[in-house]
């Protein structure tokens, strides 16, 4: 494991943060954060975690603090980690639920007449998030929650919005409470922060945490359209909030901190979008630039801006695709071969199938586990001793595991070489 996840466990560690004298953090119970606003005489919940019993553990804390009804539920946007305990906090009541009114990337939320690879997406989530891991083991963290978390009734507590907010958003009063909606497109189109002027406390969705951006997510989205998370963070600051309060990780205390971190992420997607774009006007292909545009060393080296959950070759494939899709200019690509038909050209080039699984073996001691991985896949694409290639790949990829700072990636490794040692039919 790399050594820096190893201090994820001790981050997590559950606990209520009082943000104000009515605002209140539920921090590590689940992959994302809730939180409560006490008012005069009602509970204002903010975002409301992945699963009904994380709900209802976040419920019982927040029990400890005041008996006053929820009222209202607002949810920042419609990633199923931050709907699905809606209704534990409704407990049996009828409060109001305000959500954006912009669709959502999201296929598994999104009701169409046209229907998505649903099974795929399904499969890919489980992948990226490490469902079925052992703690501590194999899963130790998702890069911005903590590994160890219950997921029984994951997506089980989701209640549809009774009032929609339009247009850029609104100032509205709930318990006694002014608040502001506003509208700040980001990891989602529909994302809806909340502002809090008289504490000074911004509820900022997933356009912050303690990350570099998943400007790009493995399970499979839509392109996120990366100007405007860059723009948004321009518009969280000019909030000027003493609290950021994120939909993951810790909370952020004090204006200057605030504004130097929403300063870094802004300017880490637009170096990603800057440097992209330049060498695709130089004529560079989607996997040139992939290996070769980083972050500045001393930007990539802010614990805030680490890859634990998105990553920028991610991200430069990302904003490729979604700007000029999946042709890469260089015309070899437009009739490429057929994979199995390019893999055993390949092998037959080697000189076999045997001289192949050789140099598998040769790149796995040298810990050259990509280089394996790409060998393996030829050996399954033209058929030649599948099952013995498919068991070695899951032995390389828990080897690659084991170097990747990046969660998902880890986590994807991990799973994927289960699916492979698990006997079919």
């Amino acid at each position: 494991m790399h050594p820096e996840l190893k201090a994820h466990p001790e981050y997590f560690q559950k606990e209520i943060v009082q943000l104000a004298d009515n605002v209140y953090q539920a921090f590590g119970f689940a992959a994302s954060n809730v939180y409560m606003i006490v008012g005069d005489d009602g509970v204002i919940i903010v975002d409301t975690t992945e699963t009904t019993t994380a709900a209802e553990n976040i419920l019982a804390e927040f029990r400890k603090i005041t008996d006053l009804p929820v009222k209202t539920i607002i949810l920042t946007h419609s990633h199923r980690d931050h709907v699905s305990g809606a209704s534990v906090f409704a407990e049996g009541g009828t409060p109001q639920v305000l959500a954006s009114d912009r669709s959502s990337e999201d296929p598994l939320i999104v009701q169409t007449k046209h229907p998505r690879a649903a099974k795929a997406m399904q499969a890919r989530t489980k992948r990226q998030f490490g469902i079925g891991l052992s703690y501590p083991d194999e899963i130790i963290g998702i890069g911005v929650g903590p590994g160890n978390r219950p997921l029984k009734g994951m997506g089980a507590g989701i209640l549809p919005p009774t009032r929609r907010i339009t247009g850029e958003g609104e100032k509205i009063t709930l318990h006694g409470v002014d608040l502001e909606l506003a509208m700040a497109p980001g990891e989602t189109p529909d994302h809806m922060v909340v502002w809090y002027p008289e504490k000074k406390v911004l509820f900022s969705g997933d356009n912050f945490y303690r990350s570099f951006p998943n400007l790009y997510a493995i399970r499979g989205t839509e392109y996120r359209d990366f100007d405007t998370w860059a723009d948004t963070m321009d518009q969280l600051m000019a909030f000027d909030p003493e609290v950021l309060a994120p939909g993951h990780t810790k909370a952020v205390i004090g204006g200057d901190q605030i504004k130097e971190l929403l300063t870094d992420y802004r300017d880490a997607i637009r170096h990603v979008v800057t440097e992209t774009r330049a060498g695709m006007d130089a004529g560079r292909t989607i996997d040139q630039l992939a290996h070769s545009v980083k972050l500045p060393p001393d930007m990539a080296a802010k614990p805030h801006l680490r890859e634990y959950y998105g990553r920028v070759d991610f991200a430069v494939r990302a904003y490729f695709v979604g700007t000029m899709g999946w042709f890469d200019g260089n015309p070899t690509s437009l009739g490429a071969l057929a994979p199995d038909d390019e893999a055993q050209r390949f092998i037959d080039l080697a000189g076999g199938a045997d001289a192949v699984f050789q140099a598998v073996h040769k790149a796995r001691a040298d810990a050259d586990h990509q280089w394996a991985l790409q060998l393996i896949d030829r050996l399954i694409y033209a058929g030649h001793d599948v099952a013995k290639a498919k068991s070695l790949k899951a032995d390389v990829l828990r080897d690659h595991a084991e170097d990747q700072i990046n969660c998902p990636t880890r986590h994807y490794y991990l799973q994927c070489a289960k699916e492979l040692s698990t006997p079919t039919g």
